[in-house]
């Protein structure tokens, strides 16, 4: 723990205290989001939730930012639809996710994306040890057996390690190429368009459901519109490593959430996986943030 809050303090000094604020602020805003969405999916189904999402932050960015369409380059564009594939696929897959396993290891899984980007941007062999004790943690996970968190539950949020590490990485282009947040207003407009096919065939008329509208758009809010603009705001101000720390706390933040909205306990096992994975990813960054002798 002592180690955990040295870290902390150190990335808060390297960083600047407001961008570490926002970070944290976003994460903390994520999780709940997602365990609200996941009260969503019974009325709306987990399609209808995901495009019903990513539609109305879509609407509110564009509405509030009115990015402009004029004075980029092809390869600015192309940047803005990889961060629409990335936001589109991270939400489709970490919802299927959470829709069949418990928040918090759903989560759990899901860091490994952005532990694996300080891995393999250290290229280091300590960084190899951070990754063998993610690994521990992910075994640990299914000490009981992964068909009690379902198969298919734990495959969809692997799948959304992979997209999660992506949008870190298209986040901080965009964010770099883009004045405020145009690129992350066109992206998640983009994304919107892209999943919002499968949410009407799955869901109709059940996404026009007032009380389904109302906790949609508190989903938008509190998982899109506030984490993401306070992210791209952030990722300006630090780099991806830095990011990367503080992302690692996601899962305990997943579990607090699902313990609290959701209901959800996790064997004490479970909980020292989650710590398992936690220490390895500040682990792995801290290694990829520290100068290679001689430099």
């Amino acid at each position: 723990m002592t180690d955990t809050l040295t870290t902390v303090r150190t990335v808060h000094r390297g960083a600047g205290g407001g961008a570490v604020g926002l970070v944290l602020a976003g994460a903390v805003s994520v999780q709940f989001g997602s365990a609200v969405a996941a009260l969503l999916f019974p009325r709306a189904g987990v399609a209808g939730v995901v495009s019903l999402r990513l539609t109305i932050a879509a609407v509110f960015l564009l509405v509030v930012c009115r990015p402009r369409l004029r004075g980029y380059r092809r390869s600015d564009w192309l940047l803005v639809g990889g961060f629409a594939m990335a936001l589109a696929g991270m939400n489709t897959l970490i919802y299927q996710a959470i829709d069949r396993i418990p928040l918090g290891p759903a989560v759990t899984l899901e860091v490994l994306g952005p532990l694996a980007l300080s891995v393999f941007a250290a290229r280091r062999a300590a960084s190899w040890l951070w990754a063998g004790l993610a690994l521990l943690g992910v075994v640990l996970l299914g000490y009981q057996g992964f068909g009690r968190l379902n198969p298919s539950g734990a495959a969809f949020a692997l799948g959304a390690a992979v997209m999660w590490a992506a949008y870190i990485v298209f986040s901080a282009r965009v964010g770099r190429r883009f004045r405020k947040a145009d690129g992350l207003a066109l992206a998640m407009a983009a994304a919107a368009l892209l999943t919002l096919p499968a949410g009407l065939v799955a869901s109709g008329s059940a996404l026009l459901n007032p009380g389904v509208l109302a906790l949609g758009a508190a989903v938008a809010m509190l998982s899109s519109v506030l984490p993401y603009t306070l992210e791209l705001l952030a990722l300006r101000r630090m780099t991806t490593a830095t990011f990367g720390v503080l992302m690692s706390l996601g899962p305990a933040l997943a579990a607090l959430a699902g313990y609290l909205v959701l209901h959800q306990s996790l064997a004490p096992v479970e909980l020292v996986a989650i710590a398992l994975v936690i220490a390895a990813s500040i682990g792995a960054v801290r290694t990829a943030a520290t100068p290679r002798p001689g430099r």
